[in-house]
């Protein structure tokens, strides 16, 4: 009786001890704000002086709600570290997000992909609002103003479509919205703001490039000359464009190789807004020759609001890309100066390819594929020894890459996802989230190169046990889905929206779909995700010459994910007719990694389907296995060899054996029949 009181009390206190201690959530890498003390994870950052500083300017500047985008001036999807100001003011540093700060209260939108990261990086002056949209982020705010007070923005940090949204839903709701150019987050930030870039931009080498920079400003011309509205100037926003246009590179954006600028061509002038004191002599001299009369004028970036404002006191008309101008650059053009169209002729003009182009394209993702083989390889014989986790098998596909010709780093940070994890489509591993990888789960890698040659992205899941029916059955969907995008024959001007459902097909016909895009452009040297090629509403056609993504995938919560992911090339079908007077198109793989067969059902494919695949396989072996000998890889090209043998002999070899058992019995019955 006293053993059981006592063992009844020790429970019981313990139990008392325990709702007295502040709870961690289910997942005790998550906050939890709902008790007191409140239980933050250690990746949490503290914000209170920067949001009682930035309360602070608000009330200086007569505001009563302040809205925090991340991006910067050039609506790029990376950023430079300088320009990061809602992480810095919130500690979530995932990168879509906005940031909303009222006098009592702060709140981050943010969609799915970032929910859990959220929770794990904020404090408690931070709620989290799960969705993401100007209408949410405005009706968050109406519930916590006065009719009258006023919403401040940074007009640099909103493209032109935000604004219109924001300034509608707010003006409506009988608030104001109050433009302030001066950030104010910049202000609170002060001298802890990391500074700006100063490394050296350069110019490309020729044989890098697909035409001279003199040549590529008389193409941008012969647009404006041929437009109907006579534009007299195009305006160059996105860091692309004038990377583009001039074939210079710099190093300001983590994994793109851009540098903080913008371009004013005119007729009869070329301007770039740069920090001159980056500019060597070097790229001095090649930006002054062979250019008379349009030699470039490289004036301070600082000062593009004021030289705009000067020229359009002429009889002028700016020719703009929507997409990529902020609110603060469009507010200087008077409206009856200004050709606004979704995209500039320079992004419209850079997303078709010349043959040099392709050719380099086409080169690099041989030496990229020789990287992601190396990996697979490196995978095979080490995770079974229990020594590979997501983050150092991340690092080490970067580093293989690093050791090929031309390589300039990754193109964006390695997706490397083991398990459930996998199941999180842009999941991405930390030293406090990385799981180890076994070889009973799936395991999938989505990672990139830069090249000087090309950029690259190449999906793979692999499993390296004994997948489950389901698993086996979904990635074959995936791949179905890849394959059955690749093969089809399209007319010309037909938009990637129209077709990216043959990539959910054989999903559908399982009740299984995806969330996310089928496709995005890519480029040479530039951005992974290059507008405006891909398959959403907002893309533009497909063309010959252009390259883009095919990334059909599944996530399955809480158990594993699949994505199989190849860059393709835009280009003339051959068929037996040709409605129209004009070829039909086609897609043509460059990427060149076998998939893994441990995971391919062949008894769902169909023979088409097959056929391609063996075809692919030939065409990988061609093409990589001479890189691999000339790299003397020779572990590599075995197990190249090993899976590039072609699908169809493995239901030949199934086929015969049937065929052989069947012969077998039919003679053993004759036999027994005839004794």
């Amino acid at each position: 009786m006293n053993s059981l009181w006592t063992f009844g009390t020790w429970i019981f206190i313990l139990y008392a001890c325990a709702e007295g201690l502040p709870k961690a959530p289910r997942d005790a890498t998550e906050r939890n704000c709902t008790v007191s003390p409140p239980y933050l994870p250690p990746t949490v950052k503290n914000t209170t002086r920067q949001l009682n500083d930035l309360r602070q300017k608000m009330r200086e500047n007569n505001i009563s709600a302040y809205i925090v985008p991340a991006t910067d001036g050039h609506l790029g999807e990376y950023i430079a570290d300088r320009e990061k100001r809602r992480n810095w003011l919130t500690g979530f540093t995932g990168s879509s997000g906005i940031a909303v700060v009222t006098h009592t209260r702060g709140a981050v939108f943010t969609d799915s992909r970032y929910w859990i990261q959220a929770e794990r990086e904020m404090d408690c002056n931070w709620e989290l609002e799960k969705t993401l949209s100007s209408y949410a982020v405005v009706t968050w705010i109406q519930q916590e103003l006065k009719p009258g007070e006023g919403v401040g923005f940074d007009p640099f940090l909103f493209s032109i479509g935000e604004w219109q949204s924001y300034s509608s839903l707010i003006q409506n709701s009988g608030m104001t919205f109050q433009s302030i150019p001066t950030n104010l987050v910049d202000l609170v930030w002060g001298n802890q703001r990391p500074s700006l870039p100063n490394k050296d931009i350069y110019a490309l080498k020729d044989e890098f490039v697909g035409s001279t920079w003199q040549e590529k400003v008389s193409i941008i011309r012969a647009k404006m000359k041929n437009h109907a509205q006579k534009p007299s100037a195009v305006l160059l926003s996105a860091l692309e464009e004038t990377a583009w246009l001039f074939n210079l590179r710099g190093q300001d954006i983590p994994y793109n190789p851009f540098f903080y600028s913008y371009t004013l061509l005119t007729l009869d002038s070329v301007r770039m807004f740069v920090n001159v004191s980056r500019i060597t002599s070097e790229v001095q001299t090649y930006l002054n020759t062979d250019c008379t009369p349009s030699c470039v004028q490289l004036i301070e970036y600082d000062l593009l609001r004021d030289t705009l404002l000067e020229y359009v006191k002429g009889n002028v008309k700016i020719w703009i890309g929507q997409s990529y101008t902020s609110y603060g650059v469009y507010e200087t053009i008077p409206k009856d100066k200004l050709l606004a169209e979704e995209y500039s002729p320079v992004l419209t003009t850079k997303a078709v390819k010349s043959e040099k182009e392709q050719k380099l394209l086409k080169d690099c993702h041989i030496r990229d594929a020789v990287a992601v083989i190396q990996y697979l390889v490196w995978l095979e014989k080490n995770v079974p020894s229990g020594l590979v986790d997501e983050f150092n098998g991340g690092d080490y596909v970067d580093s293989l890459r690093e050791k090929q010709r031309y390589s300039q780093g990754p193109s964006f940070s390695t997706i490397s996802a083991s398990g459930l994890n996998a199941a999180l489509a842009h999941y991405r591993a930390t030293n406090e989230t990385k799981r180890e990888l076994r070889v009973n789960e799936m395991y999938l890698v989505d990672s990139g190169g830069q090249y000087f040659d090309g950029t690259t992205d190449i999906t793979r899941t692999v499993h390296w046990g004994t997948p489950t029916d389901f698993e086996k059955e979904a990635y074959t969907r995936v791949l179905m889905g890849n394959i059955d995008l690749t093969r089809l024959i399209f007319p010309q001007r037909t938009s990637g929206r129209v077709i990216e459902a043959f990539a959910r097909k054989a999903l559908w016909e399982a009740g299984l779909n995806y969330g996310h895009g089928t496709g995005h452009g890519i480029g040479n040297f530039f951005s992974v995700h290059e507008w405006p090629v891909g398959f959403q509403s907002n893309n533009v056609a497909m063309a010959k010459g252009m390259f883009t993504s095919i990334e059909p995938g599944y996530y399955h919560d809480g158990s594993f994910g699949i994505r199989i992911e190849d860059i393709v090339l835009i280009v003339e079908a051959k068929t037996e007719h040709m409605f129209g007077g004009e070829p039909y198109l086609a897609f043509e793989s460059v990427t060149l990694v076998p998939y893994d067969r441990n995971l391919i059902d062949i008894s769902i494919m169909t023979d088409i389907q097959i056929d391609y695949v063996d075809k692919y396989y030939k065409k990988i072996k061609d093409l990589v296995g001479p890189e691999l000998q000339k790299q003397n890889l020779h572990e590599e090209y075995e197990w190249l060899e090993k899976n590039t043998r072609p699908l169809s002999h493995g239901a030949l070899t199934s086929a015969s054996l049937l065929l052989l058992s069947l012969t077998v019995m039919a003679n053993g019955f004759m036999n027994y029949i005839c004794v």
